[in-house]
């Protein structure tokens, strides 16, 4: 019988053909993780602002941009699909469910302050909110001097209403306000309150936006930018009939440190413990407002919150071991007594410079003293809530100020010194 020869195979060698695929999935992976892991920390900041980090950037993010941010989480959600589809399902799994939590986290954030804003009775401007995320492009009806101190020519940008331009009446006289900017005492300028200004023009008060001496090294104006801010009240009284104003319903505000100056030279106006140096002291004004202002420029010192001792120390050219005397006449809550203006206070839930618990205080002893007092305290709201013009927190406080400038005052309190 035949023997049947088998030849024996050539020895063939697998070639590692899956590990291109492997890292392609890998590199695919990491990359949706990383934005998908991001915003997950946004939102966690944005509910717990105690952690490191987070806290910090949650409260910004999460809290002007909520609805931004969900949109962000759920593109990442997709993503996240791709890398499960990939065949790494465990890991796109993951993905999914973190990112669509931070959707869902997202979404809430916007529904309490859509909520907070229907009852503040704002008609939202829902295009805003996507759209509008910085300061608006827009201008000043007017830009003129109103005084000029140590060779500084200090300005005045003027938002009117229809029919109150320069020299025009208008039908009837308008309420007022000259606002003050943020920047910490030593930066920044009038320009930042551009979105605010109009929009108060649009719907009839005429705002003035005001520079004032800003502080620098050895260069303090704890005693020059109150000062200030009382001569351009003086300069808006005395230019009333130009622009169709009621001098009677003249109000001072700012924002941070722009509402730590103005409440200062409001209540020391009315007690008498500021006088003008730029002509004749106007009549106080009829109200006051502190959109998350400093309260007590120790407690600015001591705490020392994103820059604010240093801001203190430029502002009143040391420490409050040095010169405690500047930093209690600079401070409102040093201020308080009856008779003030009646004032509008308003503060985001998770400020950490001015915090909400010194702003209701404030509040309380303002009260106590027969104040007429508003706090509104915004919810998943930090400093400078009203940075993004079309955020929901900024259209719910132009509301609060809108109603708080046009509302006669509630009948004055019987309540005595505390």
């Amino acid at each position: 019988m035949p023997v049947v020869r088998r030849s024996k195979s050539p020895t063939t060698t697998v070639r590692p053909i899956g590990r291109p695929l492997r890292a392609v999935r890998a590199g695919i992976a990491v990359v949706v993780s990383v934005p998908a892991f991001l915003v997950a920390a946004v939102m966690l900041g944005a509910y717990v602002p105690a952690i490191p980090k987070a806290g910090v950037i949650g409260p910004v993010l999460g809290g002007q941009y909520p609805f931004h941010m969900a949109l962000f989480a759920l593109v990442c959600a997709a993503l996240g699909a791709v890398v499960r589809y990939t065949g790494l399902v465990r890991w796109g799994r993951t993905v999914i469910v973190v990112t669509v939590l931070s959707a869902v986290s997202a979404l809430v954030v916007g529904g309490v302050q859509f909520a907070d804003a229907r009852r503040a009775g704002v008609r939202v401007a829902y295009g805003e909110v996507f759209s509008q995320i910085g300061y608006p492009g827009t201008a000043p009806d007017v830009t003129t001097g109103y005084a000029t101190r140590e060779g500084e020519e200090l300005k005045v940008d003027a938002y009117l209403p229809a029919g109150h331009a320069d020299g025009q009446r208008g039908e009837g006289t308008v309420p007022a306000v000259v606002l003050a900017h943020a920047g910490g005492f030593h930066t920044f300028d009038r320009g930042d309150l551009r979105g605010t200004g109009r929009w108060l023009a649009d719907h009839g008060v005429a705002v003035f936006a005001v520079d004032y001496r800003l502080a620098g090294p050895g260069r303090p104006t704890w005693d020059k930018a109150p000062q200030d801010l009382v001569c351009a009240l003086g300069w808006v009284e005395e230019h009333a009939d130009r622009y169709g104003i009621d001098p009677s319903r003249v109000s001072l505000g700012g924002m941070s440190a722009g509402g730590t100056l103005a409440m200062d030279a409001a209540y020391r106006l009315r007690s008498g413990g500021i006088t003008s140096d730029c002509g004749a002291a106007p009549r106080p004004p009829a109200s006051v407002v502190g959109f998350y202002p400093g309260t007590d420029v120790t407690d600015m010192w001591q705490e020392d919150v994103a820059g604010s001792r240093d801001a203190a120390q430029l502002f009143t050219g040391g420490t409050p071991e040095q010169y405690p005397d500047r930093y209690r006449e600079v401070s409102p809550t040093s201020q308080v007594r009856p008779g003030l203006p009646r004032t509008l206070l308003v503060v985001g839930d998770r400020d950490r410079s001015a915090r909400p618990e010194s702003v209701t205080a404030l509040a309380d002893l303002l009260t106590r003293q027969g104040v007429d007092t508003e706090v509104r305290v915004l919810p998943f709201a930090e400093h400078a809530f009203d940075d993004a013009y079309g955020s929901l927190t900024s259209q719910t406080s132009r509301q609060i100020l809108l109603d708080f400038l046009t509302t006669a005052p509630r009948p004055a309190s019987t309540a005595g010194p505390a």
